[in-house]
Protein backbone atom coordinates (compact mmCIF):
# COMPACT_ATOMS: atom_id res chain seq x y z
CA UNK A 1 0.00 0.00 0.00
CA UNK A 2 2.63 2.48 1.00
CA UNK A 3 4.76 1.61 -2.20
CA UNK A 4 1.27 1.92 -4.52
CA UNK A 5 1.10 5.93 -2.59
CA UNK A 6 4.76 6.49 -3.60
CA UNK A 7 4.39 5.89 -7.05
CA UNK A 8 1.39 8.06 -7.35
CA UNK A 9 2.77 10.49 -5.50
CA UNK A 10 5.88 10.62 -7.98
CA UNK A 11 3.48 10.04 -11.11
CA UNK A 12 1.97 13.07 -9.99
CA UNK A 13 5.38 15.04 -9.56
CA UNK A 14 6.57 14.09 -12.68
CA UNK A 15 3.45 14.50 -15.21
CA UNK A 16 1.68 17.83 -13.33
CA UNK A 17 4.10 19.48 -11.64
CA UNK A 18 7.08 18.83 -14.00
CA UNK A 19 10.14 18.16 -11.50
CA UNK A 20 13.21 17.72 -12.62
CA UNK A 21 14.24 14.17 -12.87
CA UNK A 22 17.39 15.03 -9.98
CA UNK A 23 14.74 16.15 -7.71
CA UNK A 24 12.30 13.16 -8.13
CA UNK A 25 15.33 11.21 -7.52
CA UNK A 26 15.47 12.92 -3.99
CA UNK A 27 11.95 12.91 -3.29
CA UNK A 28 11.79 9.05 -4.27
CA UNK A 29 15.39 8.66 -2.22
CA UNK A 30 13.75 9.79 1.01
CA UNK A 31 10.22 8.59 0.81
CA UNK A 32 11.92 4.61 0.38
CA UNK A 33 14.75 6.13 3.06
CA UNK A 34 11.61 6.45 5.30
CA UNK A 35 9.17 3.08 4.04
CA UNK A 36 12.32 1.05 4.85
CA UNK A 37 12.34 2.50 8.34
CA UNK A 38 8.79 2.33 9.42
CA UNK A 39 9.25 -1.21 8.04
CA UNK A 40 12.07 -2.22 9.64
CA UNK A 41 11.56 -0.20 13.07
CA UNK A 42 7.65 -0.80 13.50
CA UNK A 43 6.77 -3.34 10.95
CA UNK A 44 4.49 -0.34 9.29
CA UNK A 45 3.48 -0.98 5.35
CA UNK A 46 0.64 1.57 5.19
CA UNK A 47 0.35 5.22 4.91
CA UNK A 48 -2.98 4.93 7.52
CA UNK A 49 -0.91 3.80 10.36
CA UNK A 50 1.65 6.28 10.25
CA UNK A 51 1.80 9.16 12.99
CA UNK A 52 4.02 12.03 13.93
CA UNK A 53 5.61 9.73 16.18
CA UNK A 54 6.93 7.81 13.61
CA UNK A 55 8.19 10.64 11.80
CA UNK A 56 10.03 12.12 14.74
CA UNK A 57 11.81 8.97 15.72
CA UNK A 58 13.34 8.57 11.80
CA UNK A 59 14.13 12.40 11.34
CA UNK A 60 15.80 11.34 15.54
CA UNK A 61 17.44 8.55 13.50
CA UNK A 62 19.27 10.76 10.81
CA UNK A 63 20.07 13.11 13.70
CA UNK A 64 22.14 10.02 15.41
CA UNK A 65 23.71 9.43 11.64
CA UNK A 66 25.01 13.20 11.85
CA UNK A 67 23.71 13.94 8.95
CA UNK A 68 23.40 17.49 8.05
CA UNK A 69 20.18 20.01 9.60
CA UNK A 70 19.66 21.44 5.70
CA UNK A 71 19.22 17.19 4.63
CA UNK A 72 17.38 16.25 7.87
CA UNK A 73 15.29 19.42 6.82
CA UNK A 74 14.39 18.47 3.43
CA UNK A 75 13.33 14.93 3.64
CA UNK A 76 10.83 16.43 6.56
CA UNK A 77 9.83 18.30 3.68
CA UNK A 78 9.28 15.38 1.78
CA UNK A 79 7.04 13.79 3.69
CA UNK A 80 5.06 16.40 4.37
CA UNK A 81 4.55 17.05 0.67
CA UNK A 82 4.25 13.45 0.16
CA UNK A 83 1.22 13.62 3.32
CA UNK A 84 -0.45 16.62 2.14
CA UNK A 85 -0.89 14.77 -1.74
CA UNK A 86 -2.42 12.16 0.01
CA UNK A 87 -4.95 14.33 1.82
CA UNK A 88 -5.77 16.17 -1.21
CA UNK A 89 -6.65 12.75 -2.86
CA UNK A 90 -9.04 12.03 0.38
CA UNK A 91 -6.38 8.83 1.35
CA UNK A 92 -4.90 10.41 4.46
CA UNK A 93 -6.81 12.00 7.49
CA UNK A 94 -3.51 14.71 8.48
CA UNK A 95 -0.15 15.81 7.96
CA UNK A 96 1.58 13.93 10.63
CA UNK A 97 4.64 16.45 9.87
CA UNK A 98 2.55 19.50 11.11
CA UNK A 99 2.99 18.52 14.48
CA UNK A 100 6.74 18.42 14.35
CA UNK A 101 9.04 22.05 14.05
CA UNK A 102 11.95 21.82 11.48
CA UNK A 103 15.60 21.76 13.05
CA UNK A 104 16.53 25.30 13.26
CA UNK A 105 19.63 26.06 10.78
CA UNK A 106 23.34 27.47 11.71
CA UNK A 107 22.99 31.20 10.33
CA UNK A 108 25.32 31.09 7.41
CA UNK A 109 26.17 34.25 5.07
CA UNK A 110 26.39 33.71 1.96
CA UNK A 111 30.08 33.36 0.30
CA UNK A 112 30.91 36.52 -2.33
CA UNK A 113 34.07 37.73 -3.88
CA UNK A 114 34.82 40.99 -3.78
CA UNK A 115 33.79 43.61 -5.94
CA UNK A 116 37.39 44.22 -7.30
CA UNK A 117 38.06 40.33 -7.67
CA UNK A 118 35.23 39.52 -9.89
CA UNK A 119 36.32 42.65 -11.94
CA UNK A 120 39.88 40.98 -12.23
CA UNK A 121 37.97 37.82 -13.21
CA UNK A 122 36.28 39.27 -16.28
CA UNK A 123 39.08 41.61 -17.08
CA UNK A 124 42.15 40.82 -16.06
CA UNK A 125 42.41 36.66 -16.17
CA UNK A 126 43.81 35.10 -19.22
CA UNK A 127 41.13 32.96 -20.32
CA UNK A 128 42.53 29.31 -22.72
CA UNK A 129 42.73 30.66 -26.46
CA UNK A 130 40.50 29.13 -29.08
CA UNK A 131 36.69 28.11 -28.93
CA UNK A 132 36.98 26.48 -25.62
CA UNK A 133 38.42 29.57 -24.09
CA UNK A 134 35.90 31.48 -25.16
CA UNK A 135 33.48 29.09 -23.57
CA UNK A 136 34.86 29.35 -20.57
CA UNK A 137 34.96 32.88 -20.47
CA UNK A 138 31.14 32.85 -20.94
CA UNK A 139 30.14 30.58 -18.21
CA UNK A 140 31.89 33.09 -15.99
CA UNK A 141 30.55 36.26 -17.14
CA UNK A 142 27.11 34.95 -17.97
CA UNK A 143 26.88 33.47 -14.21
CA UNK A 144 28.04 36.61 -12.95
CA UNK A 145 25.91 39.21 -14.92
CA UNK A 146 22.86 37.36 -14.74
CA UNK A 147 23.01 35.40 -11.23
CA UNK A 148 22.06 32.19 -12.81
CA UNK A 149 22.02 28.82 -11.34
CA UNK A 150 24.13 26.69 -12.66
CA UNK A 151 21.40 24.32 -14.24
CA UNK A 152 19.97 26.93 -15.65
CA UNK A 153 23.61 27.81 -17.23
CA UNK A 154 23.51 24.19 -18.80
CA UNK A 155 20.05 24.66 -19.95
CA UNK A 156 20.24 27.87 -21.39
CA UNK A 157 19.34 27.80 -25.37
CA UNK A 158 20.44 29.91 -28.00
CA UNK A 159 16.50 31.35 -28.25
CA UNK A 160 16.61 32.68 -24.76
CA UNK A 161 18.58 35.51 -25.67
CA UNK A 162 16.49 38.69 -26.53
CA UNK A 163 18.93 40.53 -28.38
CA UNK A 164 16.20 43.30 -29.15
CA UNK A 165 15.50 43.82 -25.44
CA UNK A 166 18.83 43.38 -23.84
CA UNK A 167 18.01 40.75 -21.94
CA UNK A 168 17.79 36.76 -21.47
CA UNK A 169 14.91 34.25 -20.22
CA UNK A 170 16.20 31.84 -18.03
CA UNK A 171 14.04 29.26 -16.93
CA UNK A 172 14.22 28.28 -13.01
CA UNK A 173 13.31 26.15 -10.57
CA UNK A 174 9.51 24.75 -11.00
CA UNK A 175 9.62 25.81 -14.61
CA UNK A 176 8.97 29.34 -13.71
CA UNK A 177 10.93 32.14 -16.13
CA UNK A 178 12.44 35.08 -15.24
CA UNK A 179 13.84 38.08 -17.11
CA UNK A 180 16.84 39.46 -16.53
CA UNK A 181 18.58 42.26 -18.41
CA UNK A 182 22.11 42.40 -19.72
CA UNK A 183 24.93 44.79 -21.22
CA UNK A 184 25.36 45.21 -24.34
CA UNK A 185 29.07 43.88 -23.83
CA UNK A 186 28.13 40.57 -22.93
CA UNK A 187 25.46 40.72 -26.13
CA UNK A 188 28.62 41.46 -28.16
CA UNK A 189 30.40 38.54 -26.55
CA UNK A 190 27.24 36.31 -27.68
CA UNK A 191 27.24 37.05 -31.24
CA UNK A 192 30.45 36.61 -31.62
CA UNK A 193 30.88 33.05 -29.67
CA UNK A 194 27.86 32.02 -32.09
CA UNK A 195 29.28 32.78 -35.15
CA UNK A 196 32.10 31.45 -33.67
CA UNK A 197 30.39 28.25 -32.78
CA UNK A 198 28.91 28.25 -36.23
CA UNK A 199 32.84 27.46 -37.72
CA UNK A 200 33.21 24.67 -35.23
CA UNK A 201 33.34 20.84 -36.68
CA UNK A 202 30.20 20.21 -34.72
CA UNK A 203 27.75 22.23 -34.08
CA UNK A 204 24.88 22.34 -31.49
CA UNK A 205 22.14 25.42 -32.71
CA UNK A 206 19.85 24.14 -29.78
CA UNK A 207 21.78 25.35 -26.27
CA UNK A 208 23.73 28.48 -26.00
CA UNK A 209 27.17 27.44 -24.66
CA UNK A 210 28.62 23.94 -25.80
CA UNK A 211 31.48 21.63 -25.53
CA UNK A 212 34.21 21.11 -28.58
CA UNK A 213 32.55 18.16 -29.24
CA UNK A 214 29.12 19.78 -29.96
CA UNK A 215 27.65 18.12 -26.79
CA UNK A 216 25.82 20.68 -24.17
CA UNK A 217 27.72 21.68 -21.18
CA UNK A 218 27.56 19.12 -17.62
CA UNK A 219 27.30 20.26 -14.43
CA UNK A 220 31.22 18.96 -12.95
CA UNK A 221 32.46 21.03 -16.68
CA UNK A 222 30.84 24.03 -15.23
CA UNK A 223 31.75 23.99 -11.49
CA UNK A 224 35.50 22.91 -12.84
CA UNK A 225 35.55 25.59 -14.88
CA UNK A 226 34.50 28.52 -12.56
CA UNK A 227 36.71 26.96 -9.98
CA UNK A 228 39.74 27.12 -12.19
CA UNK A 229 39.67 30.74 -13.03
CA UNK A 230 38.37 31.73 -9.35
CA UNK A 231 41.53 30.94 -8.29
CA UNK A 232 43.27 32.98 -10.65
CA UNK A 233 41.70 35.94 -8.93
CA UNK A 234 40.49 35.39 -5.37
CA UNK A 235 42.07 33.85 -2.34
CA UNK A 236 38.85 32.95 -0.68
CA UNK A 237 38.78 29.46 0.20
CA UNK A 238 35.06 28.76 -1.40
CA UNK A 239 35.27 28.69 -5.29
CA UNK A 240 31.83 27.56 -7.00
CA UNK A 241 29.44 28.78 -9.80
CA UNK A 242 27.00 29.84 -6.92
CA UNK A 243 29.42 32.23 -5.11
CA UNK A 244 29.12 34.08 -8.67
CA UNK A 245 25.29 34.17 -7.96
CA UNK A 246 25.85 35.52 -4.05
CA UNK A 247 28.15 37.85 -5.81
CA UNK A 248 25.68 38.90 -7.95
CA UNK A 249 23.25 39.65 -5.28
CA UNK A 250 25.86 41.37 -3.33
CA UNK A 251 27.27 43.39 -5.29
CA UNK A 252 23.55 44.75 -7.00
CA UNK A 253 22.68 45.12 -2.64
CA UNK A 254 25.83 46.87 -2.39
CA UNK A 255 25.10 49.47 -4.88
CA UNK A 256 21.68 50.25 -4.25
CA UNK A 257 19.61 47.90 -6.15
CA UNK A 258 16.19 46.88 -4.07
CA UNK A 259 16.11 43.38 -2.72
CA UNK A 260 12.33 42.93 -4.35
CA UNK A 261 14.50 43.55 -7.59
CA UNK A 262 16.93 41.27 -6.51
CA UNK A 263 14.57 38.46 -5.20
CA UNK A 264 12.91 39.00 -8.97
CA UNK A 265 16.36 38.74 -10.55
CA UNK A 266 17.52 35.74 -8.64
CA UNK A 267 14.21 33.65 -9.32
CA UNK A 268 13.10 33.20 -5.90
CA UNK A 269 9.85 32.33 -4.84
CA UNK A 270 10.07 34.20 -1.27
CA UNK A 271 11.32 37.59 -0.38
CA UNK A 272 12.99 35.35 2.92
CA UNK A 273 15.50 33.48 0.66
CA UNK A 274 16.41 36.72 -0.29
CA UNK A 275 16.92 39.17 3.08
CA UNK A 276 20.36 37.10 3.85
CA UNK A 277 21.87 39.34 1.79
CA UNK A 278 20.58 41.82 3.62
CA UNK A 279 22.35 40.09 6.46
CA UNK A 280 25.27 40.24 4.35
CA UNK A 281 25.02 43.71 3.71
CA UNK A 282 24.85 44.22 7.61
CA UNK A 283 28.24 42.50 8.64
CA UNK A 284 29.80 44.85 5.77
CA UNK A 285 28.62 47.58 7.62
CA UNK A 286 30.06 46.88 10.95
CA UNK A 287 32.85 46.15 9.64
CA UNK A 288 33.42 49.22 8.17
CA UNK A 289 32.42 51.02 11.78
CA UNK A 290 34.83 48.48 13.52
CA UNK A 291 37.90 49.42 11.34
CA UNK A 292 36.71 53.13 10.61
CA UNK A 293 35.00 54.96 13.47
CA UNK A 294 37.07 56.34 16.74
CA UNK A 295 35.14 54.31 19.56
CA UNK A 296 34.53 51.18 16.50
Amino acid sequence: MFEERVSDFLHHLRFEKRYSPHTLLSYENDLRSFRDYLAITYGIETTSAISHFHVRGWLASLKDEKMAVTTINRKMSTISAFFKHLMRNGVADNNPVRKLHSQKLPERLPVALKESESSYLLEEVQFSEGFEGNTERLICELLYATGMRRNELQQLKESDIEWGLRQVRILGKGNKERLVPVSETLLDLLRDYIKEKRTQENVNTEYLLQLVSGKPLYPNYIYRTVKRYMAMSTTMKKKSPHVLRHSFATHLLNNGANIQAIKDLLGHSSLAATQIYTNTNIEKLKEIHRQNHPRG
